[in-house]
């Protein structure tokens, strides 16, 4: 990736991850105080509902039936480990790019949002039900849509890097 690039500041970096983590946990706390678990609500018909769903398991519904009392404390300890990596690879400067950079943070703030839930609920509310016709997508939040559109960046910058090398003489 190129060293070249200017990278955003910390502040910058730490206002997306925070950004990201308030949305979440905002989006959540509406949906937990105004919508009872299980409830759908109609926002656009045919395309998107508001389902508020508890989801012990990880993505994708991913091991959400399994019934392990551990689970819960394995992915919390796996959470852990990716938001210390992302929060070194961030504060070392070996988060590549500035479109990496943003990646990162939104992945972080996402990571955190729904490890958060994890420690105080032992699931993730979620509640996004994008659908076309009897086709849904899984139902997601905030949190995940920070990760996925974050991944998205890193996916951007390893793909104009990988298109766009640069040679530097040593």
């Amino acid at each position: 990736m190129s060293s070249s690039a200017p990278r955003p500041a910390w502040y910058s970096l730490g206002f997306l991850a925070v950004g990201a983590l308030l949305a979440d946990q905002l989006s959540k706390y509406a949906i937990d105080k105004l919508s009872p678990a299980g409830a759908t609500h109609v926002v656009i018909p045919g395309l998107l509902n508001l389902v508020h769903t508890d989801n012990p398991g990880v993505a994708f519904g991913l091991f959400a039936d399994s019934g392990k009392p551990w689970l819960a404390s394995i992915l919390i300890a796996f959470s852990a480990g990716v938001i210390a990596l992302l929060a070194w690879l961030l504060a070392t400067g070996r988060a590549g790019g500035r479109l990496a950079q943003c990646g990162l943070a939104l992945i972080l703030g996402g990571a955190v949002g729904n490890v958060f839930d994890r420690v105080l609920r032992q699931s993730v509310t979620d509640f996004i039900d994008f659908y076309v016709g009897s086709h849904h997508w899984y139902t997601f939040n905030v949190a995940d849509a920070a990760i996925v559109v974050g991944a998205g960046l890193v996916i951007l910058e390893l793909i104009r890097d990988w298109r766009h090398p640069t040679h530097e003489q040593a």
